[in-house]
């Protein structure tokens, strides 16, 4: 199969349901303030075909904080368990749109490894078009899945202290306005209000259509990630939440040439929590 590109729309991936080199993943994470199981959807409707990827297992069992990026053998033991050999072409959506979904196109690429594709207005999309849905859990075959040479496009709180210091490297948050100025409050009970110091703010739904969940062209993406105060002389470290919609950006950036960036993954759910890091807001 042609690689046909790191976002595909609803008429490809229902043109290549069939083909017998593709994986679809549901990656959709619910946060628990929305009251959903992300599990318990994905039985009752997916994608033809499609196996649920759980970030939750799809992570550090030694790290106290939620879906953080697993180790290389973590990471291919469980990718091999979904089916996902390398010859396979992986799609990967989530529900709303685009949430989560991005992160496999991320955690992926972190491991060397670049047949991945996110499937571009999610579930809501297929269906919008009208397209099949089935429930129940689907049987695979599992495989064996050796990562490539790695990216190193994850970074630690060492990593953006030392960015929020020196600005050697841009620092771009993900999340809302509000939580960036620490006027609203957070989604991670017991972070603190507000942003790491010297950070810009652009909120990642931003570079999504608010009606279809798809991407917005790719002049448009780098007008707005401009006007968010980011340039292009220096590499770009992506944080939000809890690392997940950080991605979202990382790929916005990614379609539009710049590949200079890393995800930080711990993001404000741990930079938040810990009392030993500077926090700026607009309510000092």
């Amino acid at each position: 199969m042609t690689y046909p590109g790191p976002v595909v729309g609803t008429t490809w991936l229902n043109e290549h349901l069939n083909d017998s080199g593709l994986r679809i993943v549901d990656a959709t994470v619910h946060l628990p303030d929305t009251g959903r199981d992300a599990a318990a959807e994905y039985r009752a409707e997916h994608i033809p075909g499609a196996v649920f990827l759980d970030f939750e297992r799809v992570a550090d069992p030694d790290n106290p904080l939620r879906r953080k990026l697993p180790s290389r053998e973590k990471f291919a033991r469980e990718m091999g368990a979904l089916g996902i050999d390398n010859r396979t072409h992986v799609v990967a959506y989530d529900t709303p749109g685009l949430y989560s979904a991005a992160r496999v196109w991320w955690l992926f690429r972190h491991y060397g490894y670049d047949n991945v594709s996110i499937l571009d207005g999610g579930l809501k999309a297929w269906k919008l078009e009208g397209l099949p849905t089935d429930a129940g859990e689907v049987t695979v075959t599992p495989a064996t899945f050796e990562p490539g040479e790695g990216r190193h496009l994850a970074a630690f709180w060492p990593d953006v202290l030392e960015a929020s210091t020196t600005q050697r490297e841009q620092i771009l948050d993900a999340r809302t306005p509000g939580r960036f100025a620490g006027t609203e409050q957070d989604r991670y009970p017991g972070t603190r209000a507000g942003h790491i110091p010297n950070s810009v703010n652009l909120y990642w739904a931003e570079l999504l259509d608010p009606q279809t969940r798809r991407f917005l062209p790719p002049d448009e993406i780098r007008r707005r990630i401009a006007a968010a105060g980011i340039t292009g002389d220096r590499p770009v470290t992506l944080t939000c939440g809890s690392g997940l919609t950080a991605c979202i950006l990382a790929l916005g950036l990614h379609l539009t040439g710049n590949d200079r960036w890393r995800v930080y993954d711990g993001s404000w759910d741990e930079w938040g929590r810990r009392t030993d890091l500077p926090v700026a807001s607009a309510n000092p």
